[in-house]
């Protein structure tokens, strides 16, 4: 039996994960099953899922085959970017340097500041009554 060549990334954003595995194709692209165009609907979802691929400009040669669990759609396609950017990275080490200068290799850790007890909110407070 052959062996199915592929690669591998993991992408977070927020509280969205991803996980990306590269294999040699003609430029398949399906999330969680469903085609790539059907769960991202926005354009701005779409260039930002397929950043590294349009920057490398390697699209056209490789099937991604995607499963994303958690957050936001745009969470999911930011977590999908850095995802198809690792396993990139693993296909050809010497992308490295590309990658790393369009800031596409670096986890953005911002996420949701927890509420803090006797507030409202993280940072919003209960009003305050002087009588």
């Amino acid at each position: 039996m052959a062996d199915l060549v592929q690669y591998y990334g993991t992408g977070r954003r927020k509280s969205s994960i991803a996980r990306v595995f590269l294999r040699p194709g003609n430029g398949g692209f399906t999330v969680n099953g469903k085609p790539f165009e059907e769960h991202f609907v926005t354009q701005q979802q779409r260039v930002a899922a397929k950043r590294p691929l349009a920057l490398l400009e390697v699209a056209g040669s490789f099937d991604v085959v995607t499963t994303v669990i958690g957050g936001g759609i745009m969470g999911q396609a930011d977590a999908v970017k850095l995802g198809i950017a690792r396993a990139l990275l693993e296909f050809n080490g010497e992308l490295r340097k590309q990658l790393k200068s369009d800031g596409l290799l670096t986890r953005d850790a911002r996420i949701k500041e927890r509420k803090k007890y006797g507030q409202k909110g993280a940072r919003a407070r209960f009003q305050f009554s002087k009588r």
